[in-house]
């Protein structure tokens, strides 16, 4: 418990450290983090009302951005999977960063959860043995024990690993690999049962569609990725931790793959509902082309097609891939167009029109857009205290130091306690030097025998 509790005070003294840039950024995050306090207050006491949310349209930015964050959390994965099934020695280097971006894009997806309900307080109602979980009837119940879960996972290996690089041991095995394969497979589980969450509702069109799963795990493994690939060049650049050029090239290669699979699912699923267009098609049509006049996500929809077709045909160039001036644009293309077209491309549609084929459209007001930047500055900032320390684990600055002799015992070793004058004192020789001699009163000893005393007296 005592080194427990050295590692936590030694990791919290290390992410605190930092130059002037670093306190700016802690400043900038602390100021939208007070501004997501006051949205929570005002939302808190007046309600709702005060987002675009309405009768028609009950998920709106909150759930969209949580849909992300649940792709960028099991994106985490294409760091873990490689390093321990393939063994690839540089992404196990830091496999560790993985696991900690994932605790803290599963913390943001509850913040954004939180922010959406309207009484916060009442979540012990679905908190056993105070409240009733409704397993396996509701969808939702299932995802909060996946994500549950998968928090509890990373947490308990990232930070089990990190404690023991800290103390210089071994992992054990037998206890560190099992929760490695268990968080690979339950990071497939929150994006699947995420989208069942929505494929499930067959009163919503646009997505009781049996591709959802297949939809969001792909964009996932495309968005998590890019994310994960402007962090290390972040890291290489600002820090003395050096990612190697194969772990940068695998996610790349990750993230080629897997937002051409994204692609062809959207075409596809554009071309089965508008080639024979049903009210079913609906949804679509008001995402792509707008419906009855209304439109404003029509820019959108496009926008992130774009960015998703410009960003895809930069990867498949060998070139552009590899070359890191470049690899970042695609990267932001990649995930600003997934955003768009998972977040608000796919959950404000699914309301429009509604079951009764009432029309209508949503516009988040400025609460909303403060009380989400608040959030994402909270998962921010989690992740940069994680992640910084993280990096100094790795980089051995944050280790177990032997104590000092003050704190061994109250006093310092019998050889060691001296009454004579300072003026007769002569530095301690190394120990290979025979004829070096230390007075000590009257009586003279060799260095190399004080030496062995003092190490016999501490033993």
């Amino acid at each position: 418990m005592r080194s427990i509790i050295r590692f936590a005070i030694d990791f919290a003294a290390y992410v605190i450290k930092g130059g002037p840039k670093f306190y700016a950024w802690l400043a900038f995050l602390g100021v939208l983090v007070l501004v997501l306090l006051y949205g929570t207050y005002l939302q808190a006491t007046e309600g709702l009302i005060i987002t675009g949310l309405t009768n028609q349209i009950t998920d709106g930015l909150y759930i969209a951005n949580f849909v992300f964050m649940v792709g960028v959390a099991a994106g985490a994965v294409t760091i873990v999977f490689p390093a321990y099934v393939y063994h690839h020695k540089s992404l196990h280097d830091v496999t560790v960063l993985g696991e900690m971006l994932a605790v803290a894009a599963v913390m943001t997806c509850n913040l954004f959860i939180l922010s959406h309900m309207g009484r916060p307080e009442r979540l012990w109602h679905m908190m056993p043995p105070f409240g009733i979980l409704n397993v396996p009837s509701s969808a939702l119940a299932l995802d909060v024990i996946t994500l549950s879960t998968y928090l509890v996972l990373n947490l308990v290996g990232g930070f089990y690993f990190m404690y023991t690089r800290y103390m210089g041991t071994e992992v054990n095995r037998k206890f560190y690999m099992p929760l490695i394969y268990i968080s690979i497979v339950w990071a497939l589980s929150i994006h699947t049962v995420t989208a069942f969450f929505l494929s499930t509702m067959p009163a919503r069109p646009v997505w009781n569609t049996s591709m959802m799963p297949i939809r969001f795990i792909a964009t996932a493994f495309a968005a998590g990725p890019s994310l994960i690939i402007l962090l290390f060049l972040h890291i290489r650049k600002n820090t003395r931790l050096w990612i190697e050029d194969s772990a940068i090239n695998t996610l790349s290669t990750i993230v080629t793959f897997c937002l051409g699979i994204a692609l062809y699912l959207t075409m596809s699923e554009i071309v089965t509902e508008l080639y024979a267009v049903t009210e079913h098609s609906l949804g679509l049509q008001y995402l792509m082309f707008g419906l009855d006049g209304m439109n404003q996500l029509v820019p959108w929809f496009w926008t992130s097609m774009v960015f998703n077709l410009v960003a895809f045909v930069m990867l498949l160039t060998p070139s552009v891939r590899k070359n890191y001036r470049l690899l970042p644009i695609a990267c932001i293309l990649t995930i600003i167009g997934i955003w768009v077209e998972k977040g608000m491309g796919t959950v404000v549609p699914g309301f429009i029109p509604t079951p009764s084929g009432e029309v209508t459209e949503y516009a988040p007001t400025l609460i909303e857009i403060l009380i989400t930047m608040g959030d994402w500055a909270m998962g921010m900032l989690i992740a940069t205290v994680l992640m910084k320390g993280a990096i100094g684990i790795l980089l051995g600055e944050v280790k177990c130091a032997s104590e000092p002799w003050s704190l061994i015992r109250n006093a310092a070793p019998l050889p060691y306690r001296t009454n004579f004058e300072p003026t007769r004192m002569q530095p301690w020789a190394h120990s290979s030097d025979p004829d070096a001699n230390v007075d000590v009163g009257s009586e003279a000893r060799r260095g190399s025998r004080a030496r062995r005393q003092a190490r016999v007296a501490l033993g």
